[in-house]
């Protein structure tokens, strides 16, 4: 935070009491992270920044009303494209519920697009009410057992590390490049240092000699823990744990055990991926501090992790408490176990109250040409769905419901004609994923268990990371006009049941975000999920967040890739045939 030498001394005469705040909230309590303590004073603040606590007088005068006064919150890893929106309608989610500054990672954007994707990013970003820090993408694409539709070498993420929201560079996915030491990785590695940034890991399955090789990379943070032991043996070797709670890995409720008061300044709070839906009933990390104090953490503890310890861990040292220095970004809160915002206030002025934004300005998004276009298919008929099989044992993906973790299972399965059948009462359904970006042809295809999908077929252009088309189907008439009807639309989501469409959700920037408000995108989706109950389908995890990581090769054991069924343990394609 740089301030002018005008305005310092201004800043200066208040905390002196020599001349009156801007600002000054009275009878609250203030939440001081630093000591794990409440302190009940004014808070003085001029300009924007908190220039005391204690006794002042101000030109305006806020009552607190007995409420408690806690900095705003951070969410210390996201991927803003899993909202399925632009993040100028993502900030009117978060702000309302306290959330006020985010690291997110574009990679998702980046896969499909590259630069102009990192680019529009940035720009739509701009301006708002949100605090939209970035960290370039690492590994684009996440593999090369995959295709994406743009490759990002180091080269092309060194101009932006000159922006001013640019802080560093994201979840480092590709493992065995830094630990092959790979030319073109040390040289991300490098640049991100040269930036004074920081390094984001992506620790899925690591052991501890891995978390080693990490850490000698000057890796420091991860938000793949899904055990207690896991996070203790990363904040061991210095490392930052993003507690992560999204829409399909809820890993909370696992690794809180690994808190205590002597180790909790390593600990901070990540939704990751979180869906639209998801985000507007439970909301964003002002959930994960609520679902930290009703599992037992310290409701002063779980607020440290969710402003102070973020803001450290991303040097951010402008924001993350309620003190002089900081920027006067606080919520006023009636309870330290309920966490709702009451009022949220942004550099002294307050924005948001009672879960609504007060000023929303609309303004026409600038939509690149190239994110509008993104996908591209080769012909293909429903021949190009057959899984050949000689006999009836196969290589499984099964699911483990709300975890990106899956199985890797051999199972006897149905086969007629050396054809793989897809059976509805085993459970046992076929998978595919479809090259979208440079018309290959690619078309890799598997078995999938745990879905309990009844009928139909889904498919989705949000297929992590590269964002090809994946779909499942119980049946390969359905499984295929699911995957043209996507390329129809541009992009996004659609539902088939006897050879119908009967739901669609349209993304048609980059086949990830609507262009359109919130309101109306959960609308669609909420007609997508109705769609979704008329295929008889689990409810007992999110079946298009599920599918959407079913393609994703770095996190253990079985993924599906446009080119075959992946085995990330051994990094490498695998048959289907057992």
């Amino acid at each position: 935070m740089s301030n002018t030498k005008t305005t310092l001394k201004k800043q200066l005469a208040v905390a002196n009491k020599t001349i009156p705040a801007d600002l000054v909230v009275k009878n609250g309590k203030i939440i001081d992270v630093f000591t794990l303590s409440i302190i009940e004073a004014d808070i003085a603040i001029a300009d924007g920044v908190i220039v005391g606590i204690g006794q002042y007088d101000g030109n305006n005068v806020v009552d607190a009303k007995g409420k408690y006064i806690s900095p705003t919150f951070i969410d210390g890893h996201v991927h803003i494209e899993s909202s399925m929106v632009t993040p100028k309608e993502f900030s009117k989610l978060l702000v309302p519920r306290g959330v006020t500054t985010v690291v997110t990672d574009p990679h998702e954007i980046a896969n499909v697009s590259g630069k102009s994707g990192i680019e529009f990013m940035l720009q739509n970003s701009d301006s708002i009410p949100l605090d939209v820090f970035v960290n370039l993408p690492s590994s684009v694409p996440a593999t090369p057992f995959e295709s994406s539709g743009a490759v990002l070498k180091a080269a092309d993420l060194a101009p932006f590390f000159s922006h001013p929201r640019v802080l560093g560079l994201a979840e480092v996915m590709d493992f065995p490049a830094v630990r092959d030491g790979a030319d073109d990785m040390l040289d991300k590695l490098q640049a991100a240092n040269d930036a004074n940034g920081v390094i984001d890991g992506h620790g899925s399955g690591l052991d501890a000699t891995s978390v080693n090789i990490y850490r000698t990379a000057d890796i420091s943070t991860d938000h793949e823990c899904v055990t207690a032991e896991e996070a203790i043996e990363r904040i061991q070797r210095g490392m930052y744990v993003l507690i992560r709670q999204g829409s399909v890995a809820k890993d909370l409720k696992q690794l809180l055990p690994a808190v205590n008061e002597r180790n909790a300044r390593r600990f901070l709070f990540c939704t990751d991926d979180k869906h639209l839906d998801d985000l507007l009933t439970e909301g964003s990390i002002d959930y994960n501090v609520r679902f930290a104090i009703e599992l037992g953490l310290d409701p002063l503890i779980a607020i440290q992790m969710a402003s102070l310890n973020a803001a450290e861990c991303y040097g951010l040292k402008d924001r993350g408490a309620v003190a002089p220095g900081y920027k006067a970004d606080f919520i006023l809160l009636d309870d330290l176990t309920d966490i709702s915002a009451a009022h949220v206030y942004q550099n002294g002025e307050l924005i948001a109250e009672n879960g609504e934004m007060l000023s929303v300005q609309e303004e026409q998004i600038d939509l690149p040409t190239e994110l509008m276009n993104s996908v591209h298919l080769k012909k293909f008929s429903i021949k190009n769905l057959t899984i050949p099989l000689q006999h009836n044992r196969a290589n499984i993906i099964e699911i483990n419901p709300n975890s990106l973790i899956t199985n890797h299972i051999v199972e006897e399965v149905q086969v007629k004609q050396n054809e793989f059948q897809s059976s509805v009462e085993n459970d046992q359904l076929k998978m595919a994923v479809v090259e979208r970006h440079h018309l290959t042809g690619n078309i890799g295809l598997g078995i999938v268990k745990g879905f309990q999908l009844k009928d139909g077929a889904i498919a989705t252009t949000i297929a992590h990371d590269s964002h090809n088309i994946v779909a499942v189907g119980t049946n390969d008439e359905d499984l295929a006009k699911a995957i043209a009807a996507i390329e129809e639309i541009g992009g996004g989501i659609v539902i088939v049941k006897g050879n119908e469409v009967i739901g669609s959700l349209p993304l048609s920037i980059g086949g990830l975000m609507s262009p359109h408000p919130y309101n109306e995108v959960n609308s669609l989706l909420k007609q997508l999920h109705g769609a979704l109950h008329e295929l008889d389908i689990s409810q007992k995890f999110n079946p298009l967040l599920t599918l959407s990581f079913l393609s994703l090769p770095v996190i253990p054991c079985l993924k599906l890739t446009d080119k075959g069924l992946f085995n990330v343990k051994e990094f490498k394609h695998i048959t289907v045939q057992a």
